[in-house]
């Protein structure tokens, strides 16, 4: 599996391991901002809150994934792959 993922992304091992840590840290990064602007605000953990935090992870995401990933080396490979999710999400 993981093999045919470095394949269709063209990249050596160690930019794989590169970009599984980038996605890892900024989802993990991600998840926290967005529970934390969150708890700027008194909502009660309802449907609502979870509805809001769904959009503020929409959106915080890929800024995360892409600051991220400026450390590690993968700002090209992510600014090319959010840029294909752009074009799909845009294209529907």
């Amino acid at each position: 599996m993981f093999t045919r993922l470095k394949n269709k992304w063209k990249v050596s091992w160690l930019q794989f391991v590169l970009i599984f840590c980038t996605f890892a840290i900024g989802g993990s990064a991600c998840g926290y901002t967005g529970r934390k602007i969150l708890s700027l605000f008194s909502f009660e953990k309802n449907i609502l809150y979870y509805l809001i935090y769904v959009v503020i992870i929409t959106i915080l995401w890929p800024i995360a994934v892409l600051l991220i990933s400026i450390p590690l080396g993968q700002f090209t490979f992510f600014k090319k792959y959010i840029g294909k999710i752009g074009k799909r999400v845009l294209r529907k």
